[in-house]
């Protein structure tokens, strides 16, 4: 029988041309049972502790996550019978905290903010807290864990390098940075002629910009991922999330409801390619669908006091015309 961890469809690609007029790959990373790309880098850091004897039949996985990774370990933990204690945040969406808890985890909320004005920080010391508690509790620790990067040196990129031998650029998005190193690194090693291009969220501090606020759970940090490395890669393009949000409501217009992650990478390679040649082959990471966000990205109320005059007149108008005819 196969175990839920292992069904990880990595050829899944759709071809944006006729939403942005141009040619851009979306490589999509959510077909698996964790529905997300995250699954890879969970599995990974796993398999490593327990190779290397950190993790034991008594120990309690503890992890800070702001939503993904922590479904997708608290499927591990359950496939391979171990405890799971997830600490979120706020900006976590509402099913993250019933996903994990209906897979047996726990949930540790956190509300204090750090000296950023993140939670990331805050995560991370309830989480050493709850290790300082027990031996039993192994924190894999997704922001400096080499797994989480080898994951996608490993499977990510060269997936997507079977997929497209002669691609010119690859835009990534930065939240632990995992699967950005991964993939740079694979494409610095093996000679690759593409460029990566690093997509990052204004008011996160992992590039050297100025912290500030941030809504949108996924990417951006508050506290520099040891992970992150910039001589990897090419060029780093910072994108508001009001763009962001723009974006992911452009392409629920036309039948594709992505995350928003997926939106600040998309508005922030649609920038870019705008002065690039239309002969060139582009591809963007996926992280996961928009199923999850439903309360929070696809709210419109939630978007309009976060983000007010974010949405299209038109995404307005239909929605009051929707409105008047179900009264």
């Amino acid at each position: 029988m196969t175990a839920a961890e292992d069904l990880v469809v990595d050829d899944v690609y759709v071809n944006l041309r006729p939403f942005l007029g141009r040619e851009l790959y979306l490589k999509c990373e959510n077909f698996n049972f964790a529905g997300s790309v995250k699954l890879k880098a969970a599995r990974s850091m796993l398999d490593e502790a327990e190779r290397s004897g950190r993790i034991t039949p008594d120990s309690v996985i503890v992890e800070s996550s702001s939503g993904n990774l922590g479904i997708a370990l608290a499927i591990l933990a359950a496939s391979r019978g171990y405890r799971f204690v997830c600490v979120i945040d706020p900006r976590a969406n509402p099913g993250v905290h019933r996903l994990v808890e209906s897979m047996g985890g726990e949930v540790v909320v956190v509300t204090q903010l750090d000296e950023t004005g993140g939670y990331l920080g805050s995560r991370m010391r309830a989480v050493q807290e709850l290790c300082e508690v027990s031996p039993n509790y192994v924190w894999l620790n997704q922001y400096a864990n080499d797994e989480n990067w080898r994951a996608h040196y490993r499977h990510t990129a060269p997936a997507l390098i079977r997929q497209f031998p002669s691609v010119d650029y690859v835009f990534i998005g930065a939240g632990t940075t995992g699967t950005l190193m991964g993939c740079a690194r694979y494409m610095r090693d093996h000679e690759h002629k593409a460029k990566v291009i690093a997509v990052d969220s204004i008011g996160s501090v992992t590039f050297g910009s100025a912290p500030g606020p941030r809504f949108l759970p996924g990417l951006g940090a508050s506290r520099r991922p040891e992970l992150v490395d910039e001589s990897m890669v090419d060029e780093v393009i910072m994108q508001d999330e009001r763009g962001a949000v723009q974006m992911c409501y452009r392409l629920a217009e036309r039948g594709f409801l992505f995350g928003g992650s997926t939106g600040t990478v998309l508005s922030a390679a649609e920038r870019y390619l705008k002065d690039i040649p239309d002969d060139v082959t582009a591809v963007a990471i996926s992280p996961d669908l928009g199923d999850r966000y439903l309360d929070t990205l696809y709210d419109r109320s939630w978007v309009e006091e976060r983000f007010p005059g974010c949405l299209s007149p038109m995404a307005r108008t239909r929605r009051q015309e929707l409105q008047k005819t179900f009264v």
